[in-house]
């Protein structure tokens, strides 16, 4: 592939589709290499509740999501508020690892109207039972995990479509009036309609995404 469309294989080269041109390998620069090998490798370390980092990282998550309210301790049923699935959020990341962690921390901090207007559902008509806003952060990240073999041009492209994608994720929720149950329904629908746009051929960046409009800092 060659010409503006090269930005798609630079980000990402898809596993899932091999049938078109447009998502064949091409060379990296040292630099392009270096920048996907910090990426893979941040895909590869799991969640350690004993270390201070990740714990740190957690509690930043926590005052971004809730400035004003103290957090009792890393195990509290204050954490439900947040929409993990219990009171130790260390046992949601099993199926992902840190880097959904970090790409919570990035939402909060590069577009944190968007991130709070997720957080606190503050859009639409919303369900009886809504998803879990943290374990639905999480499951973005392993769908796009999951989309992408990741050949990374610009370091932050997966943070950045991964603040797309919950976005997309929450539009189609409110779009299709879905509640809890559904929610694996939304997130392949949410599947289908990135893996459209990055198809487009007016997108030559993360930036030209129709979705990327849905973002607000």
């Amino acid at each position: 592939m060659v010409g503006p469309r090269s930005w798609i294989v630079g980000l990402f080269n898809r596993s899932g589709n091999r049938k078109s041109d447009k998502f064949l390998q091409y060379p990296l620069s040292p630099l392009q290499e270096e920048r996907l090998q910090r990426l893979q490798h941040r895909m590869h370390i799991p969640f350690d509740e004993t270390c201070v980092d990740h714990q740190e990282a957690l509690r930043a998550l926590w005052n971004a999501a809730y400035p004003n309210i103290e957090l009792k301790g890393m195990i509290s049923e204050q954490w439900k508020e947040m929409g993990w699935q219990g009171p130790n959020p260390s046992t949601d990341f099993r199926g992902c690892g840190f880097i959904s962690l970090e790409n919570l921390l990035f939402f909060s901090r590069m577009f944190p109207a968007s991130f709070r207007r997720l957080l606190l559902k503050e859009d639409g008509n919303r369900a009886t039972w809504e998803y879990p806003f943290a374990v639905a952060g999480i499951n973005v990240s392993f769908m796009l995990i999951q989309m992408l073999d990741l050949n990374a041009e610009n370091e932050e492209a997966f943070d950045v479509l991964y603040c797309v994608a919950f976005e997309m994720m929450d539009a189609q929720w409110l779009a299709m009036h879905a509640s809890y149950m559904e929610f694996n329904e939304v997130l392949q629908v949410t599947r289908t309609q990135l893996e459209r746009e990055l198809s487009l051929e007016d997108v030559h960046r993360i930036q030209d995404l129709p979705a990327y409009n849905l973002l607000h800092q």
